[in-house]
């Protein structure tokens, strides 16, 4: 990672039509095992060994949209899908998940985690319920009142 006589740092520089220019690096750094990112961290690795511009050159090709259009879109959806999925769950159910994992861990020990593991399954398996088995709810259509 650079930086160029004003202090900017040149991975995210800008273009002279004031959009953002990024390099994309591959990242070989090690952590400390105890490291709370460490997963994070070595996706970002492994990851960093696959060319993503074979795709998204292949897409550019295919759908006829250049591809800076496309990476800025790939970036800024999985950028914000934290907030989309806050969105789609919904806060109320999101704390109540939360919940579980925090319980657990405040107990400490493998039996509570094990323990929540199995609660969290089957509040995600009654989520996923009617996405499996979408007869489960009646039609809105045959339920509703006769109009006049």
């Amino acid at each position: 990672m650079g930086v160029n006589a004003s202090g900017q740092n040149l991975d995210d520089g800008q273009n002279p039509d004031d959009e953002p220019v990024i390099r994309l690096s591959r990242w070989t750094q090690s952590w400390d095992p105890d490291d709370p990112h460490a997963n994070f961290k070595a996706e970002v690795r492994d990851y960093g060994l696959l060319d993503p511009l074979h795709t998204l050159r292949g897409m550019s090709r295919n759908l006829d949209i250049p591809v800076g259009v496309i990476a800025r879109y790939v970036l800024a959806k999985w950028a914000t899908g934290g907030s989309g999925g806050l969105l789609e769950l919904g806060p109320v159910m999101t704390r109540r998940l939360w919940r579980v994992v925090q319980e657990a861990e405040d107990k400490g020990g493998d039996d509570s985690r094990l323990a929540a593991y199995h609660q969290l399954r089957q509040m995600l398996s009654w989520l996923n319920l009617p996405l499996d088995n979408p007869s489960v709810y009646p039609s809105q259509a045959t339920n509703s009142p006769p109009r006049s």
